[in-house]
């Protein structure tokens, strides 16, 4: 029961949501999530780490960057199923659907300061 706790807690928040809407569409570092998301750093951090402890989240380190995609689903199988399912849900929300049409328009090195 743990576990499923866990998947749902970190899909009560809307910003979390919006985050794996996000990495549906591409994987992306905290600055781009900030950028698309408008909310603090230490916030998109936060929410990033729920996100990973619930399994629906997972991180490669390449160089400087950290960069966040979608869970592969094999640690949790409420994961899994909520993960394969969001791929179909809220993609008519006005607020999902404006994230997303922002996303080919983040440019991570001018968001990132490089």
């Amino acid at each position: 029961m743990k576990n499923f706790i866990k998947v749902m807690k970190a899909l009560s928040d809307p910003n979390r949501v919006k985050i794996l809407k996000l990495l549906q569409q591409k994987t992306m570092c905290v600055c781009e999530l900030q950028g698309a998301l408008q909310i603090s750093q230490p916030s998109v951090s936060k929410a990033l780490k729920m996100l990973e402890e619930a399994g629906l989240v997972d991180y490669k380190k390449e160089g400087l960057w950290v960069n966040y995609y979608l869970a592969d689903g094999k640690t949790s199988p409420y994961a899994a199923s909520l993960l394969g399912n969001l791929k179909h849900w809220l993609d008519d929300d006005p607020e999902v659907s404006g994230l997303i049409k922002k996303v080919p328009f983040l440019n991570r090195a001018e968001l990132c300061n490089l």
